[in-house]
């Protein structure tokens, strides 16, 4: 069930707000509204240490010394954490490691600093998302 409710900006926010909703192509105020406000709620999610999801991913250098074989070493150490993975070639020298992640907010960031961290990742990112169990 819907419910309406009406909010009083700025004039100036209000036109950064209708701006950022054309670059994104929300179809109307109170989409954009409601996606601001369930990332928030992932937010919190995170910040009370509560069961998460999350993308990891990892882009290094091939060639480097047993760093796949550490890769692979993590996350067998942390499996139930991981919920599927895929490797990817990109070129001769550089591999992207994409690896979905489930559990409590701090093992999952953990697992992604660790990760992140080995020598020859050259880039790491932890996208952070939620299972869906809090959203609406």
């Amino acid at each position: 069930m819907l419910k309406r409710f009406s909010i009083s900006l700025e004039e100036k926010l209000l036109a950064e707000f209708d701006r950022f909703i054309a670059l994104r192509t929300y179809s109307n105020r109170s989409e954009a509204i409601r996606d601001l406000i369930r990332k928030g709620f992932v937010q919190e999610a995170w910040e009370a240490d509560k069961e998460v999801a999350g993308v990891i991913t990892l882009v290094y250098d091939h060639h480097r010394y047993q760093l796949q074989e550490k890769i692979t070493e993590l996350q067998h150490e942390l499996h139930h954490h991981i919920i599927s993975s895929m490797h990817v070639h990109m070129d001769h020298d550089n591999c992207l490691e994409v690896i979905v992640v489930r559990g409590k907010a701090r093992k999952v960031q953990n697992l992604a600093e660790q990760l992140i961290a080995l020598r020859g990742v050259k880039d790491g990112h932890l996208s952070m998302s939620s299972t869906g169990d809090h959203l609406r």
